[in-house]
């Protein structure tokens, strides 16, 4: 009898330990809610400028890296960014280790498959970034037969390159970078003749390097849309983000973000997605 009842205390007692050690995370596995003062994990590639990296000081800044601090704000909850290789952001939204992904973020086919998504705040394009004086003579995406191209692993543009292996093997080589910084160096350097990456990044280092970098305005590929990205049970989560940016964009204080770092409102208008 007495081995019987220490045997149903023990049980109690795992029992109990598995209901504790609470989590005030809006990251545990599998919620899709979250309350005021929790803490929400936002998964970013911090050397990614305008969108965000760091200043001089240390300090991350950037376009989303604001628009993730207000409506965090506004929703009364604790943020930490964290940085994620792009070329892993699969892992890093499904296996937990960050509540959402707010980072210049397209919407694509296969991102849907394991993500769910904020409705569109931005249209974005991709675009050629070269060396000021190259003498490449790009006119149209088919010009960059023979060219050796580089870009970031797992951005849209390696998306769309390895979706057109027809176009992928007219040039000389192709070369994937884990960080958006080394693809800059590499083409500085002569590593790569070429670019394909988003057009407010291009534009944003264009200015940034006077004399060093020009654009080529091709447009490879569609248009692609910008959200904030969730795994598929964070639907809770999804959608008090997307009340705050709704009101962001209502009172205009999305407006003045954008004004803040591109000098221009590119904050999608249309809620019909």
């Amino acid at each position: 009898m007495k081995k019987i009842f220490a045997i149903c205390m023990l049980l109690l007692m795992m029992i109990f330990a598995g209901c504790g050690g609470g989590n005030t995370s809006a990251q545990t596995e599998g919620s899709n809610t979250f309350e005021e003062g929790e803490k929400i994990i936002i998964g970013m590639d911090d050397e990614f400028p305008p969108i965000s990296f760091h200043d001089e000081k240390n300090n991350l800044v950037g376009f989303d890296v604001d628009l993730a601090k207000e409506a965090a704000r506004r929703m009364k909850v604790e943020i930490e960014f964290k940085h994620i290789d792009w070329d892993k952001k699969k892992e890093a939204i499904t296996s937990g280790s960050v509540d959402m992904i707010w980072n210049g973020l397209d919407i694509t086919e296969e991102r849907k498959e394991y993500m769910i998504f904020t409705k569109p705040y931005m249209d974005d394009r991709q675009i050629l970034l070269v060396k000021e004086g190259n003498g490449l003579d790009i006119a149209s995406e088919g010009d960059l037969e023979g060219k050796i191209v580089g870009t970031q692993a797992g951005s849209t543009s390696d998306d769309y390159i390895n979706a057109n292996e027809s176009l992928k093997e007219t040039f000389k080589d192709y070369k994937t970078y884990v960080y958006f910084g080394e693809v800059l160096d590499a083409l500085k350097g002569g590593a790569i003749d070429v670019i394909i990456c988003d057009e407010l990044i291009a534009r944003y280092e264009a200015n940034q390097n006077p004399g060093q970098l020009e654009l080529v305005n091709v447009k490879i590929g569609s248009v692609a849309e910008m959200a904030v990205g969730f795994a598929k049970d964070k639907t809770g989560l999804r959608d008090k983000v997307q009340a705050a940016f709704d009101e962001m964009v209502a009172d205009g204080t999305a407006k003045k973000i954008s004004e803040r770092w591109f000098k221009a409102d590119v904050i999608r208008q249309s809620w019909d997605s």
